[in-house]
């Protein structure tokens, strides 16, 4: 019988060794699970009310530059002259090649926009901005992206835009979008008028970071399961606080980090650009469908 010994289970106790095998075992059959079915755990995860979306708006949510547009709404109502309509143009038309914000483009068309502004009520800004929404900035926001800030309000998530345009008009496109909110850039006011000065700095770059930190602070938000939305590498601060960070038609310098740090990366301009930008086949094809829906959905409610 001593012969078959080695029939009879022997009760040894678990090594570090076998532990660490055991769950490198258990994690590849989980991943090959996912293989075969071809799905990828749920994101946005629905019924999260501690995790939420922010999205950049120029050229992440809206071809071009909001403050661009504006501009341009309030030349067709006389705030300003033909040679200030001039150089909007250009500052947009460089926008839209370079795929780029030009520091000294935005600065010059902050500027402007508070010196046009300057002795106009607030309430009249946000009523014109609704009109310009309509005229200029409707058929300009990409559908792409609109599917995927709507995934996450359909998930049951606040979504909101964070973006140097002002306040008023972020807050008009978040509104016409069904979207939560959005954090802007704050003009002074006195009595419901524009003084012609900031409060503090334009939200840019590392102020959008602190934005975005003080609101989950405030909303009681897990910034670990929350996402962020954005096309230009001065947001990268803002895409490093969350845990789930998407670089959204990106600029070169902010696609070169996103391959760095493995970040996700979706392209709605055109099919050869996103090439370049190497988004997987089936990221790409779930964008077009999402985008075609999202399109088709916001037309359905135009009409």
């Amino acid at each position: 019988m001593a012969a078959l010994g080695w029939l009879t289970p022997r009760r040894r106790s678990a090594t570090a060794r076998s532990v660490l095998a055991g769950e490198a075992s258990a994690e590849a059959a989980r991943k090959s699970t996912q293989e075969v079915s071809g799905r990828e755990p749920e994101f946005p995860v629905r019924g999260d009310e501690r995790a939420a979306a922010f999205f950049d708006l120029d050229n992440t949510v809206m071809q071009g530059a909001a403050l661009f547009h504006f501009g341009k709404g309030l030349y067709k109502r006389k705030f300003f002259e033909k040679r200030d309509l001039a150089r909007f143009a250009w500052q947009q038309a460089w926008f839209r090649l370079a795929g780029v914000e030009d520091p000294e483009h935005m600065q010059d068309a902050r500027d402007s926009a508070l010196s046009i502004v300057k002795g106009h009520r607030v309430s009249e800004l946000k009523s014109i901005g609704e009109e310009i929404y309509d005229e200029y900035m409707a058929e300009r926001i990409w559908p792409g992206t609109r599917a995927l800030a709507q995934a996450h309000l359909d998930a049951g998530q606040r979504v909101w835009l964070v973006t140097a345009a002002p306040v008023e008009i972020a807050q008009v496109i978040a509104r016409r979008l069904g979207l939560t909110g959005a954090l802007g850039t704050v003009a002074e006011s006195i009595d419901g008028v524009y003084t012609g000065k900031l409060v503090g700095e334009p939200l840019h770059g590392p102020a959008k970071a602190e934005a975005v930190r003080a609101l989950a602070a405030a909303e009681n938000l897990d910034l670990n399961r929350c996402a962020a939305y954005s096309d230009s590498h001065n947001d990268i601060p803002m895409l490093s606080l969350v845990g789930h960070p998407y670089a959204i038609n990106p600029d070169s310098k902010l696609r070169k980090h996103a391959r760095t740090e493995d970040w996700r990366l979706r392209d709605y301009r055109t099919g050869r650009k996103a090439a370049k930008v190497g988004i997987p086949a089936a990221a790409g094809v779930g964008a077009v469908a999402g985008g075609t829906a999202a399109a088709i959905a916001m037309h359905r409610r135009r009409r």
